[in-house]
């Protein structure tokens, strides 16, 4: 089984910009992350950037890059010109890792293309890890996963699903999860079909993905399947703000 790493790299950031170029124990966050990637098994791995700078450092460093459109309105879109730009087939794998996660384990990179490999009815595979707290359940921040029998996502919601509806018809605070369901927060890592991504570029947003503001919302509203499968590994915290850079670095130091 073959497949693509596709890293997605913007330099503008409302909270952070210049994100990928930022120093990181002597090499740039991007860089990291290209090197996380090739640790894995796949046969390509591919920088995509709207950015001449980013382009040059990602080159200096001998990745592949990928010019894209600085308007794409989702990391989806911009996957699916790179797959476009570079002639994949319908059938190939393109596994989405984000620019900003610099200690992304190979182990879960491979875990999600071999799940959407072994699985041709899916059309994304994706991950989640347990949720063994009342405040993540119910921080919106923490996208939770509710999946049927055989692994396919039902629905992802930034509210509590499944709602715990004894627990909480007794009136009190719920101070701790009950032990009759095992929640689940998504990990938001992704195995693409190529022709998944040619459908969904050409697919309006959908009401509940523009009102829960999750873009894989608009897969399930389409009726294609996504895949769950809990981690291998739980991926460490990626970098959103300078704050969580000097965090990540403190630890690596230590």
């Amino acid at each position: 089984m073959s497949f693509t790493v596709v890293i997605p790299a913007r330099y503008a950031s409302s909270r952070f910009p210049g994100k990928p170029l930022a120093d990181l124990g002597g090499k740039p966050m991007v860089e990291h992350v290209y090197l996380r990637a090739c640790e894995s098994e796949a046969t390509r791995v591919v920088v995509a950037t709207d950015d001449k700078r980013i382009a040059t450092v990602a080159e200096g460093f001998g990745a592949e890059v990928v010019m894209t459109s600085s308007e794409h309105p989702s990391g989806t879109d911009r996957l699916q010109e790179v797959a476009e730009t570079l002639g994949f087939y319908a059938d190939e794998i393109i596994v989405n890792v984000q620019g900003d996660e610099p200690l992304i384990p190979a182990k879960i990179i491979n875990q999600v293309a071999h799940n959407l490999a072994a699985r041709p009815e899916a059309a994304i595979s994706t991950l989640c890890e347990p949720i063994d707290s009342v405040d993540a359940l119910m921080n919106p921040n923490v996208v939770k996963v509710v999946t049927d029998r055989d692994g396919m996502a039902l629905y992802f919601s930034r509210s509590p699903i499944a709602w715990p509806r004894d627990a909480m018809l007794a009136g009190q605070p719920l101070t701790e999860l009950p032990d009759n369901f095992k929640w689940r927060r998504h990990i938001g890592m992704y195995a693409y079909r190529v022709r998944f991504l040619n459908d969904y570029v050409s697919w309006s947003p959908a009401p509940i993905e523009t009102c829960e503001s999750l873009e894989q919302l608009r897969a399930l509203w389409n009726g294609a399947k996504i895949h769950v499968d809990d981690a291998l590994i739980a991926p460490p915290t990626g970098v959103d703000t300078p704050e969580d850079l000097e965090r990540l670095q403190a630890m690596m130091e230590s």
